[in-house]
């Protein structure tokens, strides 16, 4: 128990401490919430946590083709953000982001990648 609120807790303080970074520096605290911390911090508990390597490295590998979907919400969301507000603006990027999720989903098996 006391290995799972390390975890939480170190975590959090990570995420609490990328957010703050972000109020002080746009660009700083864009630089490391950009930085695969929560990836990172996940491969290392699966280490830790004597996780079989295969099992480590498909994390990763998957990782990869779920950020590419993501990356058209950080070019649109700035763009809609001035014309919508924030929580509409917030919402049409998450619907774009599963939509390009989807259309990498279906993309990929053609090329024999399961995302789903």
């Amino acid at each position: 128990m006391l290995w799972l609120i390390t975890k939480y807790a170190l975590t959090a303080a990570i995420v609490v401490l990328a957010s703050e970074l972000a109020k002080r520096s746009d660009k700083f605290g864009a630089l490391v919430t950009a930085l695969p911390m929560v990836t990172v911090l996940t491969l290392i508990w699966l280490y830790v946590e004597q996780q079989p390597a295969g099992k480590i490295a498909n994390h990763a590998w998957y990782t990869f083709w779920y950020v590419l979907p993501t990356l058209p919400m950080f070019l649109l969301f700035p763009w809609l953000l001035p014309r919508l507000g924030f929580w509409p603006a917030l919402g049409v990027s998450a619907v774009i982001t599963i939509a390009c999720f989807f259309a990498l989903a279906i993309g990929g098996r053609r090329f024999g990648l399961e995302l789903l």
